[in-house]
């Protein structure tokens, strides 16, 4: 299945501001309300549903030795058919 971007932005912020974004997406979650992301001309609205699929992903790029590119990835999906899948997730 082909996959469409509906909005993606990338830039280098503080460790502060990103937490603050991630605790806009928390408090919205936890409310119930939809999450509105915008950034110059793109903008989208998504309404995750009560149980959506959500995968934590930490990966290395680029050579093993240590000097790769690492990354952390927090994604959450949803469709119809959305399944629960795994263990209990723990962030510390």
């Amino acid at each position: 299945m082909p996959e469409e971007v509906l909005f993606e932005t990338e830039r280098s912020l503080s460790r502060s501001e990103i937490a603050s974004y991630l605790r806009t997406v928390a408090d919205n979650l936890d409310g119930g309300d939809p999450i509105s992301l915008s950034a110059g001309d793109q903008s989208v609205t998504m309404d995750p549903p009560q149980r959506p699929t959500f995968e934590v992903k930490a990966e290395r790029e680029g050579p093993t030795d240590g000097h790769g590119e690492l990354s952390v990835e927090f994604e959450l999906e949803w469709d119809e058919n959305a399944g629960d899948g795994g263990g209990d997730l723990q962030i510390e």
